[in-house]
């Protein structure tokens, strides 16, 4: 038996999610087909995150294990082989050791959300951004969003149905950069609550738009109750950029 780590990117529109469900097709399912296809044999994904429904993600790490060693190229090309005509795609694929888990060794995690913020609608990035269309100010966005770094109970900014065992989580950094009509808001931690980086997003635009002044930020985090979140921004923004491991 032989672990892989593979990078992937895929478009998460199609997808109920990165996690196999019953109610629609999902990221881990197809990678686990086109593994079988690949060599006969069944095996289980594992992903440094689990994405939404719509999520998208430009470097998502992954594991499995493969009944044999095969060249790491081939691992790349033959599953993207199988993974056709899916919008899914393995960028790299690294023999590593059995210790190595994409998930648990994961040391810390980076998200880019892609706010448009322009009158006219969508063509080109359909699906791939969320269109705000009042006039957002990024420097107000940036200055709020920094009442959020460190390490708190982040509840407000928490679903309902998250099933992480506490509300307490560090934020390393964030920042919001406006780039001509295209505002990027990053957000790196070890680890997110659900939804988490989706309800903070929708709480600076409020500040973007001059309904929330920077300090409501604050208020909303130390309320530690879900009604003091703004609206929560939605998925098709949201990209799960990279995760950073100790050297293999």
């Amino acid at each position: 038996m032989q672990r892989y780590k593979l990078i992937v990117e895929f478009d998460g529109a199609p997808f109920v999610g990165w996690q196999r469900q019953e109610n629609g097709p999902s990221v881990q399912a197809a990678i686990e087909v086109a593994a079988l296809a690949f060599c006969g044999a069944e095996t289980t994904a594992h992903a440094a995150g689990r994405t939404d429904a719509g999520v998208h993600a430009l470097g998502m790490p992954v594991h499995i294990d493969l009944p044999k060693e095969f060249p790491d190229d081939t691992v790349r090309d033959a599953l993207n082989h199988h993974l056709q005509p899916q919008p899914i795609a393995v960028l790299k694929a690294d023999a590593v050791s059995s210790e190595f888990h994409a998930r648990f060794s994961a040391k810390a995690r980076h998200y880019l959300y892609r706010i448009a913020n322009r009158r006219a609608p969508l063509t080109l990035d359909r699906g791939k951004v969320w269109r705000v269309a009042g006039a957002l100010d990024a420097d107000a966005m940036h200055e709020a969003a920094q009442h959020l770094v460190g390490r708190h109970d982040f509840s407000t900014f928490r679903a309902a149905q998250c099933q992480a065992a506490s509300p307490e989580k560090t934020l390393t950094s964030i920042s919001a950069m406006r780039h001509g009509e295209e505002i990027a808001v990053r957000a790196s931690a070890p680890s997110f609550l659900h939804h988490q980086v989706r309800s903070m997003v929708g709480t600076l635009v409020q500040v973007g738009l001059g309904r929330w002044p920077s300090a409501k930020v604050r208020a909303a985090l130390e309320a530690r109750d879900r009604s003091a979140c703004g609206p929560v921004a939605p998925a098709d923004g949201l990209y799960f950029v990279k995760a950073d491991y100790d050297p293999l």
